[in-house]
Formats: C-alpha cells, structure tokens, sequence
C-alpha cells in the first residue's frame, strides 16, 4: 500500500483504493483478513480515524465486512464488484476523455483505433 501524502486525493481515499488493487491482484483473497485500522495507521503514521474512514469506504460498498472480534474481511464476491466498479469508472475516467481530446484535435474514429492498437502491442 502506498500513500502519497502530496497527492490531492484524500489519504482515505487512497487508503481504500490501495486495499482495492492489492484485493484485485490476490494479496488480499476473498474471505482473508485485511490490516486492522491501526495497523494501518501506525504503519503509514495517520489517524486511526482516516484509515476507518477509507475502510469503511468499502464496507459500505460491500467489499470487506467486519467479524465482531476478529477484525475486517474481504467479501465473497468482492473481486466481480471491484471489476464492475473499476470498469465503469474506467470509461469515465479516461476514455470519455480521450474521445473528447480525439475530437478537439480532429483524430478519426479508425485513426484513434488504431493508435489504441499501437499502444497495446507495445506491451
């Protein structure tokens, strides 16, 4: 997990999205346990109270839940939410911007296409 205390993202925002990429790359399988919020706040030296508000980000979201005594666990079916959730927000987050600068620069539907398709090898 990592927090950039110099980013304008709220440190319980990158809190929560940093327990969602370590559940979406399997550190964190469904039905495990999660670092407690004090776990997370002595590490990375923040308010315990940050650290619940990011978690609790995701418990409302159904991601992670708590067992009464035993700390915060990873949902079954987190991982196709997380999917879901991430998809949705990708589109908005990038390819509703990439058409809008496509169209301000006069970029064809095939010539954006194919740009796209360049990128993708290059991996």
């Amino acid at each position: 997990m990592n927090i950039d205390f110099n980013s304008e993202r709220s440190i319980f925002l990158q809190i929560a999205a940093s327990i969602e990429d370590a559940i979406l790359l399997g550190a964190y399988p469904e039905e495990t346990q999660i670092p407690s919020t004090t776990d997370i706040s002595v590490t990375y030296k923040i308010n315990p109270a940050t650290a619940l508000k990011g978690i609790n980000i995701l418990v409302d979201e159904g991601i992670i839940y708590k067992k009464r005594g035993l700390g915060m666990f990873v949902s079954e079916g987190a991982v196709v939410k997380l999917k879901v959730k991430r998809k949705e927000r990708f589109y908005e987050d990038y390819i509703s911007q990439l058409v809008a600068e496509a169209k301000r620069l006069n970029i064809t539907k095939e010539k954006l296409i194919s740009l796209i398709e360049r990128g993708l090898k290059d991996e």
